[in-house]
């Protein structure tokens, strides 16, 4: 009986974690009034229209109509001071905020100020980097922690830096390249690197020697000895047209061959999106390749696991999770993708999501 409870604990603690890592959409009606979808639920969460509102993953920030900084989270609203946030950001699990110069974040229900003097940052889904003014300093907020990466003197500034979701890549002030990554500081090449790019648990560069290499997991491949015509990182892959003009992705720790060509792609979160030689539009997702249209489109979106665009027929389409929806071929009024969530307005009150092969 106690290991049937215990289990039946542990599932609901499972589930709960699952709901509330489900993304959130946002919109304001026609009545002027702020509404949020989660978990399949609308709720109303103000009555004006927000001076402005950004959507994360887990989180919503947003000025109301008095400028007062508020946060909706965890199925509540939260004011985090009235009047005094100029700048906001929000990301896959952090809200980082200015007050002036100081920069502060919001870390699952939990705010922290992380220095009163910034004029430098870059944000990641899980660390933020920024310039510690008083400290005379480079840090790194990650997993409720600060650590120092660069002491420096009041004029100087690293040269180069890439930050994406959990990892932060840079040269420092010898020239040397380094990764901070789950709390460490790699010392990765004893030299300045010739060009580099970082995404989840990633970072592809081509080394003093012009090799090209991709650290990954705590783990250095040596890819080629020739460094490549071009190349983006994402969640955990490399997207690279190799040195002799194949189409390449690096993804759980091999290199597929894609064909023989130069394509048009784009790289952003799990997803390679790219035309093929054919002009056909495909992706590269989770290992599998997947055609979504017989054309290239001139413009699409794409967050997480999912993308979205209207087609030649103006139907909007959807790619999420290896599947391939044809929502709508209303006339629409505005759309927007929030991480996996498609929010659709048609005409002037009617707002829809699509979540999963669901509409709501």
């Amino acid at each position: 009986m106690i290991r049937i409870l215990a289990y039946s604990l542990l599932l609901i603690i499972a589930c709960s974690a699952d709901a509330l890592s489900q993304p959130l959409s946002a919109f304001t009606d026609i009545q002027n009034e702020v509404m949020v979808w989660d978990r399949g639920f609308i709720r109303k969460i103000d009555y004006l229209p927000p001076v402005d509102m950004k959507i994360g993953r887990i989180a919503i920030p947003y000025l109301d109509n008095s400028r007062s900084f508020k946060i909706y989270y965890g199925g509540g609203v939260k004011t985090i001071n009235a009047g005094f946030t100029n700048a906001f950001f929000v990301t896959d699990n952090l809200v980082v905020y200015l007050n002036q110069k100081s920069l502060n974040v919001f870390d699952k229900g939990v705010t922290k100020n992380l220095t009163g003097i910034c004029n430098s940052y870059n944000i990641g889904d899980s660390v933020v980097l920024y310039v510690d003014g008083l400290k005379n300093s480079y840090n790194a907020y990650y997993g409720g922690q600060i650590y120092t990466l660069e002491s420096f003197l009041p004029d100087s500034i690293l040269s180069a830096v890439k930050v994406s979701d959990n990892i932060i890549a840079y040269d420092n002030f010898a020239n040397q390249f380094r990764i901070f990554y789950r709390g460490q500081i790699i010392a990765q090449e004893d030299f300045q690197v010739h060009s580099f790019d970082a995404g989840r648990n990633t970072v592809a560069y081509v080394d003093a020697n012009r090799q090209f290499k991709i650290f990954h997991n705590g783990q250095t491949y040596v890819i080629d000895d020739y460094p490549p015509i071009s190349f983006s990182a994402g969640d955990d892959m490399v997207a690279y047209v190799s040195n002799d003009g194949y189409f390449k992705v690096f993804y759980e720790d091999s290199v597929h061959a894609i064909g023989y060509f130069s394509p048009t792609y784009k790289v952003t979160d799990n997803i390679i999106a790219y035309k093929d030689p054919s002009g056909y539009f495909n992706v590269f997702y989770k290992g599998q390749v997947v055609n979504i249209d017989n054309y290239y489109p001139t413009s699409f979106t794409v967050q997480y696991n999912s993308l979205a665009y209207v087609n030649s027929s103006s139907t909007l389409r959807l790619f999420s999770e290896g599947e391939v929806y044809d929502v709508t071929n209303a006339d629409l009024q505005s759309w927007q993708l929030n991480y996996d969530v498609l929010q659709y307005q048609i005409g002037q009150s009617v707002f829809k999501i699509f979540y999963k092969g669901m509409e709501y």
